[in-house]
C-alpha cells in the first residue's frame, strides 16, 4: 500500500496559529521530514505528540533527502514536511521532494496554514487581487539588477522576503529602480511579541532602515507599476498628421499610431476624422 507526503504548514510566530489537523497529520505520520529537528522537537513537544522519528531536509540535503522520503511514500509511509516557519516549498525547501514522491507515484497532500507572504500582503493597504510573490531577490550582480530591473514594469502587487542584514541595501536599490514615491508596507516579525508593519513609501522605507536597526526577517510588499497616462490629444494628432502625410490611409494611421503610443485604435481613428465629418462607426 503506497503511502503519502504531507506538506504541513507551521506557526510563522505565534504558537497558537498551529491547526488542530496540523497537530493530528504530524502526531500520525511515521516521519517527520524537517529543516532543523532541534526547532520542529519543540513545536511538536509543544503540540503534545511524542516525536516520531525525524529527518533533516534543508538546502543542503534537499536532493537526497527527496529520494530517500519517495522511497518511504511508495513503501507506504506517512511522511509529513515541514519547514522552519510557515509553508512548505514557499521559499524554503520542499519543491524536490513533492517532484519525488510524484515521480514515483505517491500521493502528495497540505494541510494549509500560516503564510508569512499572504499574511503581510492582507495587512498591507496595497491590491490583494492581483499579485506576484518574488522571494528571496539575488544577492549580488546581474542576476541581482535584472530582476530589479523587471520588477519595475511590473503591474501586479509585489511580495518580497528578505533578511535584516540586507533590508537596508534592498530598499534603495527598488527605490532607484522603481521609484521612491512607489508604495510597499514593511512587515516585520509578523504574529511576534514585536510584530509592526510600516507602511509608506520606498524613498521615506530606505531612509528609515539607514537609521533602525532591523531585526528579524522582513517581508516587503510593493505597489505594482501604475498604468502609464495616455498622451496629450495634441500629440495624437501631430502622430497622426505625420502618418497621413507620409501617405497612409486614415485606417493605417490610426493602427500605426496606436500601437506606438500604446492607446485605443479606435479612439485615433476617431480622432484622425473627426473633422472630416466622414463615419467613424465603420473602424
Amino acid at each position: 500500500m503506497v503511502g503519502k507526503l504531507v506538506l504541513v504548514a507551521t506557526p510563522i510566530g505565534n504558537l497558537g496559529d498551529l491547526s488542530p489537523r496540523a497537530v493530528e497529520v504530524l502526531a500520525g505520520a511515521d516521519v517527520v521530514a524537517c529543516e532543523d529537528t532541534r526547532r520542529t522537537g519543540r513545536l511538536l513537544a509543544h503540540a503534545g505528540i511524542r516525536s516520531p522519528r525525524l529527518m533533516v531536509v534543508n538546502e543542503h540535503t534537499e536532493a537526497t533527502g527527496a529520494a530517500e522520503i519517495a522511497n518511504l511514500v511508495v513503501d507506504g509511509s506517512t511522511v509529513a514536511l515541514v519547514s522552519d516557519a510557515g509553508t512548505p516549498a514557499v521559499s524554503d525547501p520542499g519543491a524536490r521532494v513533492v517532484n519525488a514522491v510524484l515521480a514515483a507515484g505517491g500521493d502528495v497532500e497540505a494541510v494549509p496554514g500560516p503564510s508569512a507572504a499572504l499574511a503581510a500582503l492582507v495587512v498591507s493597504g496595497l491590491p490583494t487581487g492581483r499579485f506576484c510573490f518574488e522571494g528571496f531577490l539575488p544577492r549580488r550582480g546581474s542576476p541581482r539588477t535584472s530582476r530589479i530591473r523587471a520588477l519595475a514594469q511590473e503591474p501586479r502587487t509585489m511580495v518580497l522576503f528578505e533578511a535584516p542584514h540586507r533590508l537596508a541595501r534592498t530598499l534603495e536599490d527598488l527605490a532607484s529602480a522603481l521609484g521612491g514615491d512607489r508604495e510597499v508596507a514593511v512587515v516585520r516579525e509578523q504574529t511576534k511579541l514585536y510584530e509592526d508593519v510600516w507602511r509608506g513609501t520606498l524613498a521615506g522605507a530606505a531612509a528609515r532602515a539607514d537609521h533602525t536597526e532591523a531585526r528579524g526577517e522582513h517581508v516587503l510588499v510593493v505597489g505594482g507599476c501604475p498604468d502609464p497616462s495616455p498622451p496629450p490629444v495634441s500629440q495624437l494628432k501631430a502622430a497622426v498628421d505625420e502618418k497621413l502625410a507620409g501617405g497612409m490611409s486614415r485606417r493605417d494611421a490610426a493602427a500605426a499610431v496606436a500601437a506606438d503610443l500604446g492607446v485605443s485604435r479606435r479612439s485615433v481613428y476617431q480622432l484622425a476624422i473627426l473633422e472630416s465629418g466622414d463615419d467613424p462607426s465603420c473602424c
